[in-house]
């Protein structure tokens, strides 16, 4: 297994997606060298299961190579997340009896692309509740909304959605699918000129009462956490822990960045020593390595855990504790980072500029820092999420 991940991740692959990764973000342009390469040394296939001819790498083993990525190149990692953990989703379903995404691993192996149409204007609850509407008709649904944050624009052949029927409005639905790019009442706007990761070219898209067939309905089922079952606990572990590997392997690179040049740095006030010798420098280098061996350790023992089937009764807590703590200690190690570089750091030229922006795209994600201490809160506390007022 570790050949194979190796086989879909060389060495020689990273140094070039290093090289390139300052002209994608100044450029602001998708990363399609990057790309090419990924797609033909099966990196896409990752979490597809051998027998669909993939590496079948679980989440333990697929978030090591996120984090690789995510060291040289973290917008085209972050981008490459949200096709492969599709692939992860319908793996583990799978694996547990549900075949109703069975047809993504099939389509995947093909040579279809998956994105994430999960954000939206208005809706700080992702995934649960939807600003998007869904109608049904015969053999399928319409869908319609404005969806927000979708990377892989320029490659993506499907759109994983989810959008509310509210036929019923005491008894509101959620309804999960994949809309093909081709279909009537789709358009990709072009809206992306961001802080950070502008690789990953996460154009807005419109759906028009587009079409939806029966057969890429992956659930329907209940608004809000009522309706929570394998598929979304599945979608939070993919999407959630394989962003929290990128920001992890793009604030390695800024520790290990620092740690390299302190030694080299000078001051006429320390005549006789380099910076690595001033207190502060020491202190904060402390503080950095803290937090990042703490975010480690976290990302992998939760991921190990999923990945072991460990039947924890609050995996969504669990999960959401993950991301918030480890993509808030990547922010700081990166803060930390730039302080101790000073003011060469402020130029566009200097990888630290662009780590200190990509890191902070973090921040919108999922689980967040006005949602996950709500979540996580009452989760613990057993209070129902759904429970009116919010925050009450």
């Amino acid at each position: 297994m570790a050949d194979v991940a190796t086989a879909v991740l060389t060495e020689e692959m990273l140094d070039r997606f290093d090289g390139r990764t300052a002209a994608y973000d100044r450029d602001n342009v998708f990363f399609t060298e990057d790309w090419e390469e990924l797609k033909g040394s099966g990196y896409l296939l990752a979490a597809v299961p051998e027998r669909f001819g993939g590496a079948g790498l679980r989440l333990d083993r697929y978030v090591q190579l996120v984090r690789r990525l995510g060291y040289v190149a973290p917008a085209t990692a972050l981008a490459a997340n949200m096709h492969c953990y599709w692939t992860g989703v319908a793996a583990d379903l799978l694996a547990m009896g549900d075949e109703s995404c069975r047809w993504v691993l099939e389509a995947a192996a093909d040579g279809e692309v998956f994105c994430a149409l999960h954000g939206e204007a208005g809706n700080d609850l992702p995934l649960l509740l939807s600003v998007s509407s869904a109608t049904r008709t015969d053999g399928g649904w319409e869908i319609s909304g404005h969806k927000i944050f979708g990377s892989l624009a320029p490659v993506w052949t499907y759109g994983g959605f989810h959008a509310m029927d509210t036929s019923d409005p005491e008894h509101p639905t959620i309804v999960h699918g994949f809309v093909r790019r081709d279909a009537d009442g789709v358009q990709v706007i072009d809206t992306w000129d961001t802080l950070g990761m502008r690789a990953t070219q996460s154009q807005d898209t419109v759906l028009d009462r587009a079409f939806v067939p029966d057969d890429h309905i992956a659930v329907v089922c209940p608004a809000g956490f009522a309706g929570a079952g394998p598929f979304q606990l599945a979608v939070f572990a993919w999407g959630l822990m394989g962003f929290s590997a990128t920001y992890l392997g793009a604030a390695r690179r800024a520790l290990d960045m620092t740690i390299e040049q302190m030694p080299r740095r000078t001051s006429i006030a320390l005549q006789s020593a380099t910076m690595a010798h001033h207190p502060e420098v020491q202190h904060n280098v402390a503080a950095m390595r803290i937090a990042y061996d703490a975010a480690q350790a976290l990302l992998e023992r939760t991921c190990a855990d999923w990945s072991a089937g460990v039947p924890y009764a609050d995996w969504p807590a669990r999960l959401i504790v993950a991301r918030q703590f480890v993509i808030n200690q990547c922010v700081d190690v990166v803060d930390r980072a730039l302080d101790l570089t000073g003011g060469a750091g402020a130029f566009k030229r200097h990888r630290i500029e662009q780590l200190f922006r990509d890191v902070r795209m973090g921040r919108f994600h999922p689980g967040n820092r006005l949602l996950a201490p709500e979540l996580i809160g009452k989760l613990t506390l057993g209070i129902d999420p759904d429970a009116s007022p919010r925050w009450g």
